[in-house]
């Protein structure tokens, strides 16, 4: 998994609240268990028309939001059902980082094990972020892990907020299978003792 330390890119704004995981990809997409290809499924529904032609009206297909690193999005982002599939379609499509005053649990969960980072933020300070990212292509913000900072157009900072685990995980780009081959030394220390000691097993 790549690390997370600093992000510096255009943020998007979605203020629609309770977007769920049917909304982030839908399920026509979800017949395969691949991690990539999953960018051009996302937020399917809303971005293309009918025939299958971009819908212009839709924040992603605008041209300064094309290559969105950041959204900055609505209350109760990511409810619903538990599909893994809705950080794997964020992140092909580029998104590293997602902004909200609230998430849903298994979503928030299944972005750190993913590589990216859903931050926190209090209605006022996503209304400010909000009105940052509504700046078309001057909207660039600055997500800084290590001093957990997120800094806007105008030099501007606010702090937020995130569990020490979570940060030290994303900082080192360790998903699950990283944090255990972390422990490999001690893994194999153990599998050659119990071997020694257990020759039968």
């Amino acid at each position: 998994m790549d690390k997370f330390v600093k992000l510096t890119g255009v943020a998007a704004p979605l203020p629609v609240v309770n977007v769920d995981t049917d909304m982030i990809i839908p399920k026509d997409y979800l017949k395969t268990i691949k991690r990539t290809g999953l960018g051009v499924g996302l937020f399917a529904e809303a971005r293309y028309r009918d025939d299958g032609t971009p819908n212009p009206d839709f924040v992603l297909n605008k041209p300064a939001y094309q290559n969105a690193k950041i959204l900055v999005a609505g209350d109760n982002f990511g409810c619903g059902s538990s599909r893994e599939h809705a950080p794997w379609a964020l992140l092909d499509f580029g998104i590293r980082c997602v902004i909200s005053t609230s998430f849903a649990d298994i979503f928030y969960n299944n972005c750190f094990k993913n590589g990216i980072l859903p931050i926190t933020v209090s209605p006022e300070n996503l209304e400010k972020l909000m009105d940052d990212a509504s700046r078309g292509s001057n909207a660039v913000l600055t997500v800084d892990l290590e001093n957990m900072t997120i800094s806007g157009p105008d030099g501007g900072s606010i702090t937020f907020d995130l569990d020490a685990f979570k940060r030290h995980c994303l900082l080192n780009g360790l998903d699950d299978i990283g944090l255990t081959l972390e422990k490999g030394a001690s893994i194999d220390r153990f599998e050659k003792a119990n071997a020694a000691s257990h020759p039968w097993a």
